[in-house]
């Protein structure tokens, strides 16, 4: 039962990802159709963000009530369903409207899962999850160059992950039965996920395997939901959630705009960006992979530090000009840096805040990342519209500089609570 629950979980996480590179690899030739400026692909960017802050500030209170199973199999049919609708849309408009329930279907899945994994799986689970998010994300423009090269337009790449997505969603539902039990094995790996995140100056987890899961179930179920206040007096939760804001910030914002970059800057087809785009996904999927393996040896935070120091080398590889190949290292290095961050962070969480606020911390994380995703990329947009595409590297090396900031102070003002 519990390897088939993991399994279940791996297959959430590739359609968590499936749907989000989908917009920046169809922009160049949905814009030219709909007759739209470049930077519209920000606009609604910014919809489907806005309902994943909406589901994840949510998140804390649906899945207490509702249970993580049963709010991942409504959240992946609601993203299917929005997909779907994408596939049919025939006016800039409709678009605006889908973006709504294709938002709020994707911030119930992460927020929910990112909880139940922190809580109850290792670090390494936590990297390889991620892992196939980026397999999704990966893959996803590969469907649209197919799409788009094979003269079939852009629908049919949205309504080919949409078919994908909804086989996912019937798997997801006939499955609930199963995130309903603790298995002994869960309680088992939750005892040592409880081990390794203590700090050499803490005593030794001394509870049984059935109190460590007892514990952490009165935490998904029985514990009422923070409010938002008590989650901004938390001491180190701003910087966390700044840290977060800065990460989804230039992890969508080059998401969205490497294929037009490569496009306008380095005079590619639409076509071959669009391929050459998923070299970013490529970048965090197998950096993920490698990930799972390096949490054996090395803690979370110090793969933090890491993947920070390979993410600069790769926005200063974009710097180069009008050489396509050192573009495609750049933006294949942002990835493999971008790799550990987010996984990382929240597997902390539990360790930082408590099991007993992970989910409420964790929604809130989620919210404020989706924040970086709303505002970034369109703030960009605006700024490849009237400046150049050119400065794309700038604004990355910004983001990461605050996000390098904002986590080193987590981990100060987290110290006293991690020794409590």
């Amino acid at each position: 039962m519990f390897g088939l629950l993991i399994t279940i979980i791996y297959v959430s996480f590739i359609s968590l990802g499936l749907p989000d590179s989908l917009l920046g690899a169809a922009w160049p030739v949905m814009r030219v159709e709909f007759s739209a400026p470049l930077s519209y692909a920000g606009i609604i960017s910014m919809i489907i963000s806005g309902g994943t802050i909406m589901s994840s500030l949510l998140s804390d209170r649906l899945t207490k009530k509702f249970g993580t199973g049963l709010v991942t199999a409504i959240s992946v049919a609601m993203t299917a369903a929005a997909l779907f609708c994408f596939s049919v849309s025939t006016q800039l408009w409709m678009l605006f409207v889908f973006a709504v329930p294709y938002g709020l279907g994707a911030g119930g899945v992460d927020a929910s899962l990112n909880n139940y994994v922190a809580l109850h799986l290792k670090s390494r689970h936590m990297s390889w999850l991620h892992c196939m998010w980026g397999v999704g994300a990966a893959v996803s423009p590969y469907i649209m160059s197919y799409a788009l090269t094979g003269g079939s337009g852009w629908q049919q790449g949205y309504l080919i992950v949409a078919i994908i997505q909804i086989v996912l969603s019937v798997f997801i539902f006939v499955s609930l039965p199963l995130w309903k039990k603790k298995p002994l094995a869960i309680a088992s790996e939750a005892v040592e996920v409880a081990e390794e995140n203590k700090t050499d100056e803490e005593p030794s987890v001394s509870e049984s395997t059935g109190e460590i899961a007892d514990n952490i179930e009165k935490s998904e179920t029985k514990s009422k939901p923070l409010s938002f206040k008590q989650i901004l007096k938390t001491s180190g939760a701003v910087p966390c959630f700044i840290c977060f804001f800065c990460y989804c910030a230039l992890e969508q914002t080059a998401m969205l705009w490497s294929s037009s970059y490569m496009v306008y800057h380095n005079g590619l087809s639409v076509e071959t960006a669009a391929g050459f785009a998923s070299l970013f996904f490529i970048g965090i999927t197998s950096g993920r992979a490698v990930n799972g393996f390096l949490t054996f040896k090395f803690g979370d935070k110090t793969l933090i530090r890491a993947g920070q120091c390979i993410m600069l080398c790769g926005a200063a590889f974009i710097f180069i000009p009008d050489v396509p190949v050192v573009t495609y290292i750049g933006f294949t290095l942002l990835g493999l840096g971008c790799a550990p961050v987010y996984p990382s962070i929240i597997h902390m969480t539990p360790t930082l805040f408590g099991a007993d606020k992970s989910q409420a911390m964790i929604g809130v994380q989620m919210a404020s990342a989706y924040l970086g995703s709303c505002f970034a990329p369109p703030l960009y947009g605006l700024m490849a519209n009237h400046i150049s595409q050119a400065v794309l590297p700038y604004y990355l090396l910004v983001l990461l500089a605050l996000m390098v900031v904002m986590h080193e102070l987590t981990v100060k003002k987290t110290a006293k609570n991690v020794m409590t």
